[in-house]
């Protein structure tokens, strides 16, 4: 999940963020973006600077720049915490994500003066109604380049008010963590998806000129054995013309007799042999159906199941032959 911090100055947002680093999520700050911009041009790191150059941001890339910006560091595998989120258009990029939860954390103007009192940076606003000018600026603007904090508040998915204690801010992190537990449950590929998107990654390696073909193993849900179509060991590549006949690109099924191609099922079951491991019971993820060479091998080998991806051009004999020696054959197509 992806939670994203917005509110106002000296709300708590910081706090929410290191709660949220414990853990395990991944912190980043629409703010730093904007550092590294003024520290390229020598500028101090003052609240009004910071403003202005993130105005200027997006002024020169539109409003939702930072939140580009930011899309573009996101991996999938990781739980992240994003602060500073200042502008409605930065929402709305972040939110492409899909996976992307907004809490506007507040609190009493007051109270978030004593807060901004007792950091003591010489920045900061060192009276109350300096606190709140300031705060004006930032709220509300017609120009959609400049902040616009009501109209960020407003697309939160949840409001906390952190007028209390640290405990029951964490209590209320905690709370909504719970919640989006059950909103942002994990989908996973199933075993089916899994192996033979595997399959398809191996067929990468394949050096065939014609098609890349690959085939994996599986016994117990554990690969055992991979194979990808390709010139035997120690041959010239096919793709650099170790194979005359995949060169010249001969019409499918004709002239096999002279491929000096292995095919990914054949080079799978070829594997598992060469370094001593039984494949007897397994399954056999292809990217094709087998032709009849690798379909005689799968009997013999003991395979008790065929699942493939794509149908391969000559495949009528084999899948006779497959179901006449009771081996289950399924189609699992991904693209």
């Amino acid at each position: 999940m992806i939670i994203g911090l917005t509110g106002e100055n000296c709300a708590g947002k910081s706090t929410v963020a290191e709660h949220l680093k414990k853990k395990s999520f991944y912190f980043y700050s629409l703010s730093d973006i904007i550092r590294e911009e003024l520290r390229a041009e020598g500028k101090a790191i003052t609240r009004e600077n910071l403003i202005e150059k993130g105005n200027a941001l997006r002024q020169a890339h539109g409003p939702g720049a930072l939140g580009q910006r930011m899309v573009e560091k996101i991996q999938e595998d990781k739980n992240y915490v994003i602060d500073s989120i200042r502008n409605p258009a930065e929402v709305e990029e972040l939110k492409k994500l899909g996976r992307f939860y907004l809490i506007h954390i507040t609190a009493p103007q007051e109270v978030r003066f004593e807060r901004t009192k007792k950091r003591q940076r010489e920045e900061d606003p060192q009276t109350f109604d300096a606190f709140v000018e300031i705060e004006k600026i930032e709220m509300e603007n017609e120009d959609k380049t400049k902040q616009n904090l009501l109209g960020t508040f407003a697309l939160a998915d949840k409001k906390i008010n952190n007028a209390g204690s640290m405990d029951m801010l964490h209590d209320q992190i905690n709370a909504t963590l719970a919640e989006l537990s059950d909103e942002f449950k994990l989908i996973r590929p199933s075993w089916d998806e899994y192996f033979m998107s595997i399959a398809k990654v191996v067929a990468t390696r394949s050096n065939c000129m014609k098609r890349k073909v690959a085939a994996i193993i599986v016994k117990d849900k554990r690969i055992v054995s991979t194979g990808y179509n390709g010139t035997p060991r120690g041959i010239k590549n096919c793709s650099d013309g170790g194979c005359p006949r995949c060169n010249n690109f001969t019409e499918s099924g004709k002239g096999l007799e002279d491929c000096v191609c292995s095919h990914g099922e054949e080079n799978a079951i070829v594997q598992a042999a060469y370094h001593g491991i039984s494949i007897k019971n397994t399954t056999i993820y292809t990217t094709f159906s087998p032709c009849i060479i690798c379909t005689k091998m799968i009997i013999n080998a003991g395979i008790k199941e065929v699942v493939y991806n794509v149908d391969y051009p000559v495949a009528k004999v084999p899948m006779e032959l497959l179901k006449e020696a009771g081996i289950k054959v399924r189609q699992h197509k991904i693209e």
